[in-house]
């Protein structure tokens, strides 16, 4: 038998697991190429999250979801998405980047680097990159950025008792964490450039960041920004455009994250210029270049709040359901 793979995915999170179940479900040579663990981006969510949605809207392969909550913590869905893989004993390679897609329609190679190892080359027939946005942060571009004390993402609170920390951001991940931080003892500063915070704050949590603003609990700049960052102080022009300078010891720039635009470049894939979206056949899923499909949030472009694991999951069946038509059933190794 060739070592061609009918179907190559890129990324293991749930949208990249649901394509490849698909695909073996459809008795597809499948691979999964994962540059991290399983459902990575949900591995390095804090570890008390708990999920905004219901357990049945993260449901991926017919296999149901089950929790001890309606709203199921992060926990709960390693565990789930953990038994869902070995369920369908999906083929996959973890801490292994991808580095081309090279080739076209039904000759593709794509040539990766394992994080132990020589780089690796997996010829394949088709393509399906799901790579989610979460590992590309969207930069403030200030003077100080790349400091230590300066992080993308939000862990856990404990170890910032008693210390000054800036939270940078207005939405979900922003509020949630300044009221962690808060409620572990922090001296939080929420700053924001908008003029208030984002409209798709959950309604839940909307009373709770604004009653801890009313009472002063939590410091809230709106409309302002940050101009430079240094080791020990934090310089934050407000919305009236005076320039201050607040004594800072942590900063979480919560300001979102963007997929890998580049790497869509590099494979071929034409992108909007006003939008980022790549483009794609809103019926098959198949972008500009023949045999490459997307799948997730990847296709929303900079609007990454349009696309979640509760939609992204069924892109999955679109795409195989196009591929059976395409593609002679090989048997899975």
């Amino acid at each position: 038998m060739s070592d061609r793979l009918d179907v190559l995915v890129v990324g293991g999170g749930p949208t990249g697991l649901a394509c490849a179940i698909e695909s073996v479900r459809a008795s597809l040579r499948t691979l999964v190429i994962e540059k991290g663990c399983l459902v990575n981006s949900l591995f390095n969510y804090p570890p008390g999250m708990t999920f905004f949605t219901t357990r049945e809207r993260l449901e991926i392969g017919d296999i149901p979801f089950s929790s001890v909550n309606l709203k199921p913590t992060r926990t709960e869905a390693l565990e789930y998405y953990r038994r869902v893989a070995e369920h369908y004993r999906v083929p996959l390679r973890y801490h292994e980047r991808v580095l081309a897609v090279r080739g076209q329609d039904g000759n593709f190679e794509i040539e990766t680097q394992p994080a132990q190892g020589q780089p690796a080359v997996h010829p394949a027939r088709k393509v399906i990159l799901a790579t989610g946005y979460y590992d590309i942060p969207n930069r403030m571009g200030v003077a100080g950025e790349d400091l230590p004390k300066v992080s993308h993402y939000y862990g856990e609170a404990h170890a910032f008792f008693q210390q000054k920390v800036a939270v940078i951001g207005g939405a979900n991940s922003a509020v949630i964490a300044a009221l962690d931080l808060f409620r572990h003892g922090a001296q939080v500063t929420l700053i924001h450039r908008e003029p208030e915070l984002s409209r798709h704050i959950k309604y839940w949590i909307r009373p709770d960041i604004e009653n801890r603003v009313k009472e002063g609990s939590i410091r809230a700049l709106l409309g302002a920004r940050v101009r430079e960052i240094a080791p020990e102080w934090i310089c934050v022009e407000t919305a009236e455009g005076e320039s201050l300078r607040l004594e800072n010891d942590f900063v979480f720039a919560l300001t979102g994250y963007h997929p890998d635009f580049e790497f869509l470049r590099r494979v071929g894939i034409e992108i909007d210029p006003k939008t980022s979206r790549p483009q794609s056949n809103p019926k098959t899923l198949e972008s500009s270049v023949p045999g490459i499909y997307l799948a997730g949030v990847i296709l929303s472009g900079r609007h990454t709040n349009e696309i979640f694991i509760e939609n992204g999951r069924f892109h999955g069946k679109q795409i195989v359901a196009d591929l059976k038509g395409k593609l002679r059933p090989a048997k899975q190794e």
